[in-house]
C-alpha cells in the first residue's frame, strides 16, 4: 500500500515536469522567508522519531543528489521541493544544534538554510505540521529524506 502511494507521488511529479506554469509555488511554506532568520527545530514524529521542522512544525527534507552544501534542485524541482530560504542568520530552535546550521547561496542569489551541510527543503504535498508525504520519494534524480537532529537522513519509509 505504501509503495503504491509512493508510485502515485512519483507519477504526479513526473507528469508535472511538463507543466510550464508552476501553480503550487505560491502556496509553498517557504514563499516568504523570516526577516530574522528561519528557525529550524526538532519535532517528535510518531513514525520517524525526532525530525527537523521549521518554526511552524512543517517537515524539512534533504535531497540525496545535493553535493556538499550546493543545491541541485532548481526549476520544476524547486516548485515541488521549495528550498528553506532565509533573509537572516538561521535560528536554532528546540532540539537543534546551532553549530550545524548554515546557509548556501542559490544560483538566483537567494539564501538557503543548511543543516549538517545539507541544503534544506519543504515538500508541497505536506499541508499541515507533521505531514511527511515526501519521505522516501524518488524524484528529480534521487531520494528525499527527513533528517534527525544530528543532520543524518532517516531512510525508513
Amino acid at each position: 500500500m505504501l509503495f503504491a502511494g509512493a508510485v502515485s507521488v512519483v507519477s504526479l511529479l513526473g507528469a508535472a515536469c511538463g507543466e510550464s506554469s508552476p501553480s503550487t509555488a505560491a502556496s509553498s511554506p517557504s514563499a516568504s522567508a523570516a526577516a530574522t532568520g528561519e528557525k529550524i527545530a526538532v519535532s517528535n514524529n510518531a513514525k520517524f522519531g525526532q525530525i527537523l521542522v521549521d518554526d511552524k512544525g512543517m517537515t524539512i527534507y534533504l535531497f540525496v543528489k545535493d553535493s556538499a552544501t550546493s543545491s541541485t534542485c532548481y526549476g520544476q524541482c524547486a516548485t515541488f521541493w521549495p528550498p528553506v530560504l532565509t533573509t537572516g542568520k538561521p535560528q536554532a530552535g528546540a532540539g537543534t544544534d546551532a553549530s550545524l546550521l548554515g546557509t548556501t547561496t542559490r544560483t538566483d542569489g537567494k539564501v538557503e538554510v543548511t543543516y549538517a551541510g545539507h541544503p534544506l527543503y519543504y515538500f508541497v504535498k505536506d499541508k499541515v505540521p507533521g505531514d511527511t508525504t515526501g519521505q522516501g520519494v524518488n524524484g528529480f534524480g534521487d531520494l528525499w529524506w527527513v533528517l534527525n537532529p544530528s543532520g543524518t537522513a532517516i531512510t525508513t519509509k
